[in-house]
């Protein structure tokens, strides 16, 4: 079971390194990096790839590690009492399973996608030590233990929000997806878009770079917005030379609203073309 990538997902070599590792460690992958890298659809990947089933876990900032392992409805079980439905004789009817005990209980060893652990509680991910640990939990309604039938794939991704715990840290193998170099870029837009134009991607990608590496940028734009922005200059049928001219007049990219996504980077442009204009007099 090795993990190669896929047709339409392009992995770097420390990548499929990085995902085997954590295959053959069967310890939860830790991905980190910037905002558009890929980190969630890496799960998808790794499933299709491997031809295994997928269950993705959402984290909110109000997620509780217990949410995963399952939750009662006392509230449902109230209800059903006071209209005499049989049921409420089987609290097992009120324990609602959740994406870890959906894990540990499917059929084929499947993948199991923890995204953004960073932003829960600091507290969440010292609460689910024990369970990827033993690949098992406690339903104490129920006096049941849930333990998994084959051992979940999970990949956790974080953004970097908040420090994760070193006893969490210790039970992961860690990766930190770089932000692709112009080679793997262009292979990147040659998979979404294998039709476009060399002279187009060619000047949009010096552009695209040349915008990250500007100083005192807040947010550099990602992979999935350089992709965004391609689309829509293949839809406007921009010229390449338009994206070419380094007239002062033009420093901001035409259809920026898809790479610049705050008034303080429009601002930063607007101020370097006319510091450009000044000098050009």
């Amino acid at each position: 079971m090795r993990f190669e990538g896929t047709e339409s997902y392009i992995a770097t070599e420390d990548l499929m390194v990085g995902v085997n590792a954590s295959i053959t460690l069967e310890r939860p992958l830790l991905i980190k990096g910037e905002p558009g890298t890929g980190k969630t659809v890496l799960a998808a990947e790794v499933a299709k790839a491997l031809g295994r089933p997928l269950i993705e876990w959402s984290i909110k900032s109000t997620t509780k590690a217990q949410h995963g392992l399952y939750e009662y409805d006392a509230v449902a079980r109230l209800r059903d009492g006071q209209l005499g439905d049989e049921r409420v004789h089987d609290i097992a009817n009120y324990i609602v399973p959740g994406k870890l005990w959906e894990a540990f209980e499917a059929a084929d060893r499947p993948v199991l996608l923890i995204d953004e652990v960073d932003k829960a509680d600091i507290e969440f991910p010292n609460d689910l030590l024990q369970e990827l640990d033993r690949m098992e939990f406690y339903v104490y309604e129920t006096r049941r233990t849930v333990k998994a039938s084959n051992r979940p794939i999970v990949i956790i991704t974080s953004n970097n929000e908040k420090e994760l715990p070193d006893a969490f840290l210790r039970r992961c193998f860690f990766h930190y997806i770089r932000f692709p170099e112009r080679e793997t870029m262009q292979r990147i837009v040659d998979v979404h878009y294998p039709d476009i134009k060399s002279t187009l991607i060619r000047e949009a990608l010096t552009a695209f770079y040349e915008i990250r590496e500007v100083p005192g940028l807040k947010k550099k734009p990602s992979t999935s917005e350089l992709l965004d922005w391609l689309k829509l200059l293949m839809a406007d049928d921009v010229s390449p030379e338009v994206l070419r001219t380094k007239d002062s007049g033009d420093l901001i990219p035409p259809l920026y609203g898809a790479l610049l996504k705050s008034e303080q980077d429009l601002h930063l442009f607007e101020r370097l073309a006319f510091l450009n204009r000044r000098e050009r007099r």
